[in-house]
């Protein structure tokens, strides 16, 4: 387990939340390592690489999604400017949402095995998370390892993403889903409450200059973070900000 604390710990997740979350994660890789020949959840089913491939690549975006949802819940105008500060201090909010349209929402879309928004949601429980996916029978697996995990925050949507109704999540994630295209970038921005984001998990940063160039008459500006991954340092790793 120590690759993983150590993991966690590199990523800016608080001291006192990692062995509760360690252990939460341990019991999750198990599952997909369980499931993964049947359901077709990862491109891997070895442990250390589920630990740095695919459960810390999605808490290395921990910082700013925290801080955005920090944010949404102390009822920030602007919370989407300072989702990059990965030097805001850590406060106690609540789970109202800034737009005045309950809890904090995030929807995490062609969700699949789970990532990233089973390790986010078991990060943040505070905040309630909707894992949308087309597939029946990685529903039935993502209902089945929430429910393992304790995660009573999380809801499992078996939907297509032009289906969901709109402006339903403060925070919209996807990763490793599909490239930005034109359609596609409508379905997920229609999906975004009032001040949202998308926060789309990506790789190189001349491909993510290509799709965003393919789609700046609908997205004229983003942000792009850099995102650092322990035991992927040779890999790019980025977050796109819409």
């Amino acid at each position: 387990m120590a690759l993983l604390e150590d993991g966690l710990k590199a990523v800016g997740i608080e001291e006192e939340k990692i062995p509760v979350l360690a252990e939460k994660m341990e019991k999750y890789i198990a599952e997909i390592a369980l499931c993964n020949s049947a359901f077709n959840l990862t491109n891997t089913s070895d442990h250390d690489e589920l630990v740095t491939r695919h459960i810390l690549d999605s808490l290395a975006a921990y910082v700013p999604v925290r801080n955005f949802l920090k944010g949404r819940a102390e009822g920030a105008v602007n919370g989407a400017a300072s989702v990059g500060d990965g030097d805001a201090s850590v406060v106690n909010g609540t789970e109202t949402s800034s737009d005045g349209s309950g809890a904090v929402t995030v929807g995490d879309i062609g969700s699949g095995g789970g990532l990233p928004g089973i390790p986010l949601a078991a990060a943040f429980p505070q905040y309630s998370f909707t894992l949308v996916e087309r597939m029946s029978k990685r529903c039935g697996f993502l209902e089945k390892t929430a429910s393992l995990l304790g995660l009573s925050n999380v809801t499992v949507l078996e939907e297509q993403a032009e289906f969901v109704p709109q402006k339903s999540f403060d925070l919209v994630t996807f990763r490793a889903f599909r490239p930005l295209d034109l359609k596609m970038t409508k379905k997920l921005l229609r999906l975004r409450k009032d001040g949202g984001i998308l926060a789309a998990y990506k790789a190189k940063m001349e491909n993510i200059r290509a799709e965003m160039e393919g789609i700046k008459k609908l997205v004229p500006e983003y942000k792009v973070i850099q995102l650092h991954v322990p035991g992927l340092e040779d890999s790019e790793r980025n977050l796109v900000l819409v």
